[in-house]
């Protein structure tokens, strides 16, 4: 029988270092070693109990939760999960800390003491797939933020529809990738990204201000036009219709698909219906199952589909499920992505080549 995971707990409150741990230990497979509460207690005791994955509260006296995530990333490496305060400035912060290295994160409820057990699942999850995972992975990051670019947006139809999933990992992912991007890219994106309502507006006008290409939370409504990322709202699903005057993106509140909403199927089965042979679908970092099936849709209909490799992702569980069942023509190693959807949305570019299908097939 496999050993618990050993989890320590960091947070100020009182409160959530009694909740937390009581939530995590009614889950065999998890053991919580020890609890602090402040970033200075929290780096004796991974000194002292060695913990295998780290909770932690970003809004802490003496020593921050950033500062504290800057020191174990730079001593020990380990997972961390942030448990981070679902407000503006909460997803502030906590993209901040996935850009240091965060493994991934859970918005606490407003009402704590009454809601807790709503995330309880989420948590255990991460924390599961964080001790499992290959540790903090080597970040491509750029150098620098440049600042937003207004002039980057021109509205001109995509050569390609490009529909992008992906959850664990995925924000620093997705700014190397998009970092890597000219302004005059000829694709139209459409990402959807597992995180929860409030964090993705701001996590799109992140990307925006240091990517080349335009990148904006989506509206129902927003054309589909090259050089342009459309980020999914949290807790809306996205899909995209033809229209004479336009290809537009549509937003709804249906039903979780996977238990996501967003949910990557949803946007690939769309993609699928509307632009059969002129849509690629591309697979990213992430926890579960979601877009395998929606990424098969799009295969039959003649798009282009891709998976990250297991190499370059935070979480190997997207990708593999589509490898798996045959559906992805190609795998590319993250640092490979941003030249290959630029070859595929090239205007001269035929329907995909099938003869990528090779090294997928052989992997």
């Amino acid at each position: 029988m496999r050993k618990p995971v050993r989890v320590l707990v960091v947070d100020d409150s009182a409160l959530m270092r009694k909740l937390i741990p009581n939530i995590l230990e009614r889950d065999d497979s998890i053991e919580v070693v020890g609890t602090a509460m402040d970033g200075n207690f929290a780096l004796k005791k991974i000194e002292d109990l060695s913990p295998q994955v780290v909770t932690l509260d970003l809004e802490m006296p003496g020593l921050s939760g950033i500062d504290t995530l800057k020191e174990i990333m730079r001593r020990w490496r380990l997972p961390v999960i942030v448990v981070s305060s679902h407000s503006t400035a909460g997803a502030a912060i906590t993209l901040k800390a996935l850009a240091l290295g965060a493994f991934d994160f859970v918005a606490k409820p407003k009402d704590v003491s009454a809601r807790m057990p709503e995330i309880a699942a989420e948590l255990i999850k991460k924390i599961r797939a964080a001790a499992q995972s290959a540790g903090v992975q080597a970040q491509f990051l750029p150098a620098e933020t440049h600042g937003e670019q207004p002039h980057k947006l021109q509205p001109v139809a995509p050569t390609r529809i490009i529909a992008l999933g992906v959850s664990t990992g995925g924000p620093n992912a997705l700014q190397y990738v998009f970092s890597q991007l000219p302004v005059a890219f000829s694709g139209s994106i459409l990402v959807v990204q597992h995180m929860p309502d409030g964090f993705t507006e701001l996590f799109a006008k992140r990307l925006d201000e240091s990517c080349p290409i335009r990148v904006k939370e989506a509206q129902s409504g927003d054309l589909l036009v090259a050089g342009r990322a459309l980020i999914c709202p949290g807790n809306r699903h996205m899909k995209v219709k033809k229209f004479p005057l336009g290809n537009v993106a549509i937003l709804s509140e249906e039903a979780p698909v996977n238990g996501h909403r967003p949910s990557v199927d949803v946007l690939f089965h769309s993609i699928a219906e509307e632009f059969g042979p002129q849509a690629m679908a591309v697979l990213m970092t992430g926890m579960g199952e979601d877009g395998a099936v929606g990424m098969g849709e799009i295969r039959a209909a003649g798009g282009f589909t891709v998976a990250q490799s297991q190499e370059t992702c935070v979480v190997f569980g997207m990708p593999k499920a589509a490898i798996e069942r045959g559906y992805a023509m190609r795998i590319a190693d993250l640092q490979d992505l941003p030249n290959l959807l630029q070859a595929q949305c090239a205007p001269d570019r035929g329907r995909g080549d099938n003869s990528d299908a090779k090294r997928a097939t052989s992997a």
